[in-house]
């Protein structure tokens, strides 16, 4: 389970490729449900990479 605000290193993203072995910070304030298929939203990946939705086992935690 997340919390917004923590820092995760995105493993790999179904949603956009490009996001895999990057950092991010997750947006939402609980968990997510049957509307976003049960994914996490992380923004703040880079300039060209807008948010991206990664299910739980495609992040790890950063521990920041």
């Amino acid at each position: 389970m997340y919390e917004a605000g923590e820092e995760v290193l995105i493993v790999s993203c179904e949603d956009d490729p490009r996001a895999a072995g990057r950092t991010g910070r997750i947006v939402d304030e609980v968990a997510p449900g049957p509307l976003t298929d049960f994914r996490w939203t992380v923004n703040g990946i880079g300039l060209l990479i807008g948010p991206v939705l990664c299910h739980g086992h495609e992040l790890q935690t950063t521990g920041r």
